[in-house]
């Protein structure tokens, strides 16, 4: 199985903009772009808005941004190719609960299916089964930001955990359970502050620890800036499409698509795709945008004792060592 993992993918502001266009996907991705996904056998976003036309904003006198896409960004992620998105993360209710459940209901209209978000805390925390090539991919989504997003009992919300305490139980235990219906797990987990250029010390503490309690994967995004890879964890997927200001030593601008092959044992090997993001569009990055991607991947997984090599125009990293 070819897993393609991209990270945030921010559907508001001046890309809803554009999308009260048109949902066409060329006009967001590139031919390259577009052709990457479409090489993988599932494909993996972390959507950072709500996809709804009602709404208003969440707590607007303390929370600086509010992402909204139009209903129509449903259909455009379906075209692109997108199989499940994760909603665990920190922009999720930013227009509210009814916009949160067209969110969900508007993506499974579309054939996506969506993890780390619901109507409850049931349902928040209902995991996705996915299959491709013979093999049932277990996907669970879990964020570790805003503690006041998440969801309850009686009330809509995010798969919520306080992850700078540890792995609480509620994980172990919702990681455990998928092992017995899916033969490979993945965890999406959205975890510490925006433009940090690596982990800080939390995500890696816990990371190592759900690899322990039964993940097969581990891929992590809200840096918004990507990270080094150890095993089977990628600490940060960095940015996928959005209208963000550019900083310019962190380059949020440039980024990578992963590429993971799996077989029933768990992940083999990585091919990152180089990216480079500019306003609403994401394209193949050129040769200079991928010099420096290929120059700060080899650095921040060189930090983890991880060898990155090129390999046909990607960059390729061995996941597990040959039996």
């Amino acid at each position: 199985m070819t897993l393609a993992l991209a990270g945030d993918t921010m559907l508001g502001r001046g890309v809803a903009e554009r999308l009260e266009q048109t949902a066409d996907p060329r006009e967001f991705f590139d031919a390259g772009v577009r052709a990457a996904l479409a090489g993988a056998d599932l494909v993996l976003l972390n959507l950072e808005c709500c996809v709804s036309a009602r709404g208003r904003p969440w707590d607007a006198l303390h929370k600086a941004f509010h992402f909204r896409a139009p209903p129509r960004a449903a259909a455009m992620l379906a075209e692109l190719g997108a199989d499940a998105v994760n909603l665990a993360n920190n922009h999720a209710l930013d227009y509210g609960d009814d916009a949160l459940l067209d969110t969900v209901d508007g993506l499974a209209e579309a054939g996506i299916r969506t993890v780390g978000a619901g109507a409850d805390l049931e349902r928040a925390w209902e995991p996705a089964v996915l299959e491709a090539c013979g093999l049932r991919l277990g996907v669970l989504g879990v964020t570790d930001h805003p503690a006041d997003f998440a969801a309850t009992r009686g009330r809509p919300g995010v798969a919520y955990a306080d992850l700078t305490a540890g792995v609480p139980q509620r994980l172990t235990a919702a990681i455990n359970e998928l092992r017995e219906r899916a033969d490979l797990v993945l965890v999406t987990v959205h975890w510490g502050p925006n433009m940090t250029a690596e982990p800080v010390p939390h995500v890696r503490r816990v990371a190592g620890k759900l690899v322990d309690a039964g993940a097969s994967l581990v891929a992590g995004h809200s840096a918004h800036v990507f990270h080094g890879v150890t095993g089977p964890i990628l600490y940060d997927l960095g940015d996928f499409v959005d209208d963000y200001a550019v900083d310019p030593v962190l380059r949020n601008d440039l980024g990578l698509i992963f590429l993971v092959t799996l077989d029933e044992r768990g992940p083999l090997r990585l091919r990152a795709v180089p990216i480079a993001l500019d306003f609403c569009r994401t394209r193949l990055a050129d040769e200079e945008e991928a010099r420096w991607i290929r120059a700060r991947f080899a650095a921040a997984c060189a930090a983890f004792g991880t060898e990155v090599r090129e390999e046909a125009g990607t960059l390729a990293v061995t996941l597990r060592p040959p039996a």
